[in-house]
């Protein structure tokens, strides 16, 4: 990715680096519990928790990029956009509607 890269360009590039769907859920695992417990974090003024909120939601991912992936997280590259690309794919995941845009980023789902 270059500096003058658009966002569009980098979500195409991040489905590409979550290829695997054990990776995908990885991801939405690490999601759904770094926003639980940095919720609870905000609701108990627990800055602790925090910071654990960021140790299990990056953790998980960067298993599914280590162990499945083999390539390097994109939060290594745009911390900014990975995050806002990582929210994207889990909400797309939810509603059911990842496949097109996997298929558009050139990656077979499996």
């Amino acid at each position: 990715m270059t500096a003058n890269s658009t966002f569009e360009d980098f979500w195409l590039h991040y489905l590409r680096e979550h290829a695997r769907s054990e990776t995908r859920a990885l991801h939405m695992l690490g999601t759904t519990l770094g926003l639980l417990l940095f919720a609870a974090a905000v609701l108990t003024w627990r800055p602790d928790v925090a910071v654990l909120a960021l140790g299990v939601a990056y953790g998980l991912a960067w298993v599914g990029h280590f162990v499945f992936e083999q390539n390097g997280p994109a939060a290594f590259h745009n911390p900014i956009w990975s995050l806002r690309a990582d929210l994207r794919m889990c909400a797309l995941w939810l509603s059911g509607d990842l496949e097109p845009e996997l298929r558009r980023a050139g990656v077979l789902a499996y």
